[in-house]
């Protein structure tokens, strides 16, 4: 943790802070400092922990809808394909949110499960 030094940046041009101690304080400043939420926006508060929790809230999600689809009356409709959890720096659309798509992703050929199998 990075504890408040009293430093001052016009020390830097005064010369009493060197350009190295000056970029170890910046390059270890917390995540939640003003600077890194300006340069990174949200994304600075997200750190691997984060990316993984919404990683595994959306298999998740993914689970249940196969378990729902599977298992569903052939007369009822589909239930609708889950809306992943927003990641920082991703617009909510370029996710495909009406499930996977059939036409892009074709099923392999029956040689192909062979040769996968062999």
């Amino acid at each position: 943790m990075l504890r408040h030094y009293g430093v001052d940046l016009l020390d830097w041009h005064r010369g009493r802070l060197t350009s190295r101690r000056l970029a170890v304080l910046v390059r270890h400043l917390p995540r939640d400092s003003a600077l890194l939420r300006e340069l990174h926006g949200e994304a600075a508060e997200w750190s691997v922990t984060e990316h993984l929790l919404a990683a595994a809230v959306d298999q998740l999600a993914e689970a249940n809808w196969m378990f729902a689809t599977v298992n569903r009356d052939e007369d009822s409709e589909p239930p609708e394909y889950p809306q992943p959890v927003p990641r920082p720096g991703q617009a909510p659309d370029t996710e495909d949110a009406a499930g996977p798509d059939r036409d892009a992703d074709p099923l392999p050929s029956l040689r192909e499960m062979q040769q996968f199998f062999a």
